[in-house]
């Protein structure tokens, strides 16, 4: 699959490829282009010539493009999610919900696009002055792996909206879902160049993307160390970022929670696209005086998961998405356990078999009596291992949880309101949730705290993100 600048395919300048490999077989499934920092000089002036045209479109009707590009999204969902779990590898049911979840944020968009946004300052007698937004300009957008599809829709909803354009790099390892997204965009009447898609290894396209100039804003979600490179790359020209940057998000259990749903809530927050996700449970607290019985009913229940192919019907988790992430995941826990840091209580392997010989199986696994120095406290495990530790009381559940250098998402378990209030007032994350864990509808704003990042997707918050005030004073 091609690139896309200006609203049409673009081979790359010197012949060099990618390839795209599908982790539940290992096999070669697609390639595309290795961009250069020429492909995104290309796609910055596609941007440029695109933007007077976008930016003089009226709120509603950049809205209804955005819908009409919704609507063919979910007449495609079925083909969409295919070719996501053939590149990323969760399962189908996951991918489904990821590519409605899409059109669900471009619909979110396109539902608030008729609110226009500005006010009038009356200043007395001799004048008054009209504050209005307008958009920044061309923006860029840098996509992971673990979650293209939602966070492209988290991305390009509203800067689109505000009347940006947009440079967009997906991962590497999952480029072709993000590639037929863009192509849908344009179907559904965008200028040619509103929105341009260049592929390539982050360490070129994208540290061209954080250095250039005429991009006004860029928004990455990745890991920490990236983002910081990011923000030093971006200082020169003083561009706005927004920097999602992960996590190692709480899960808290108290005696009076309902232990089945708590169970099922840490199995869906850890395990869901095998681990692989900023807001998964990586770490869980449960009261002590029902740890015995928790822990019980989590190893049953994990072990009964059936490990598989994402195409495959009746898989509940796939593999995880590349060889390089199983194979840290492996080394993380295989030092956890040599090291005497935590106990495994199911899982902690490669799975055996013929079916999982050349995809990256790593089978869901559970830890605990872990220590506090261990790794898997202290870092954001990205992969499905779930460290587990009794806490004899809340204040005890929250110090830990806040023993973190990030601070993205966290949830607590209870039927008493002031224990909830309490949680919410002391844990430092961006997000809490209570009895449920993982959820980001497109009404809300998503970001963290500390080495979590910067800035706010979603919602409203996101919109105004991606513009800026602009005032006329008028003397009378």
């Amino acid at each position: 699959m091609l690139m896309r600048i200006g609203g049409t395919d673009a081979e790359p300048d010197d012949d060099s490829w990618i390839p795209v490999i599908n982790p539940a077989t290992g096999d070669e499934i697609d390639h595309v282009p290795a961009g250069r920092k020429n492909d995104v000089e290309r796609a910055v002036a596609a941007a440029d010539a695109a933007f007077p045209i976008w930016k003089k479109k009226t709120q509603r009707e950049r809205g209804t493009i955005l819908f009409r590009a919704a609507g063919i999204v979910r007449e495609q969902h079925k083909d969409l999610a295919q070719l996501l779990t053939t590149e990323q590898g969760k399962p189908l049911r996951e991918s489904i919900d990821e590519i409605r979840g899409y059109a669900n944020i471009l619909e979110f968009y396109a539902g608030i696009s008729a609110v226009q946004n500005g006010e009038l300052v009356r200043l007395g007698a001799t004048g008054d002055a009209l504050v209005t937004r307008e958009p920044l300009g061309i923006c860029g957008a840098i996509i992971p792996w673990n979650m293209p599809v939602i966070i492209m829709g988290w991305k390009v909803g509203p800067a689109l909206l505000a009347g940006n354009t947009l440079v967009l790099k997906p991962a590497s390892s999952t480029p072709l879902t993000t590639l037929r997204l863009t192509q849908i965009l344009d179907e559904a009447g965008m200028p040619p160049g509103t929105l341009n898609t260049i592929t390539g290894a982050g360490e070129i396209v994208g540290e061209a993307m954080a250095e250039h100039r005429e991009i006004k804003k860029l928004s990455f979600t990745g890991n920490c160390a990236t983002g910081q490179r990011i923000r030093q790359r971006a200082a020169g020209s003083l561009k706005e970022l927004t920097l999602e940057l992960g996590g190692s998000d709480p899960m808290i259990i108290m005696p009076d929670a309902d232990i089945d749903s708590a169970v099922d809530g840490a199995i869906r927050g850890r395990f869901y696209n095998a681990g692989q996700t900023c807001t998964a449970v990586k770490r869980l607290f449960v009261h002590e005086s029902i740890a015995t019985e928790f822990s019980r009913k989590l190893k049953q229940k994990t072990g009964a998961l059936k490990l598989g192919n994402g195409l495959d019907t009746g898989t509940d988790m796939g593999p995880l998405n590349s060889a390089i992430q199983r194979e840290r995941i492996e080394k993380l826990v295989e030092s956890v356990h040599g090291k005497g840091e935590g106990t495994i209580l199911t899982g902690g392997s490669r799975p055996e078999g013929a079916e999982y010989s050349r995809g990256f199986f790593y089978r869901p696994t559970v830890v605990t009596d872990v220590v506090k120095s261990s790794a898997l406290l202290t870092s954001e495990v990205f992969g499905p291992v779930l460290p587990v530790m009794p806490v004899p009381d809340l204040e005890t559940a929250i110090t830990e949880a806040n023993r973190s250098s990030y601070g993205l998402g966290a949830s607590i378990w209870t039927t008493d309101l002031h224990t909830a209030k309490r949680a919410f007032d002391d844990i430092h994350a961006g997000i809490i949730w209570v009895n449920r864990h993982l959820t980001v509808p497109p009404e809300i704003p998503f970001g963290g705290m500390n080495e979590s990042g910067l800035g706010r997707e979603n919602g409203l918050h996101a919109l105004e993100s991606y513009s800026r005030t602009k005032t006329l004073m008028l003397g009378w």
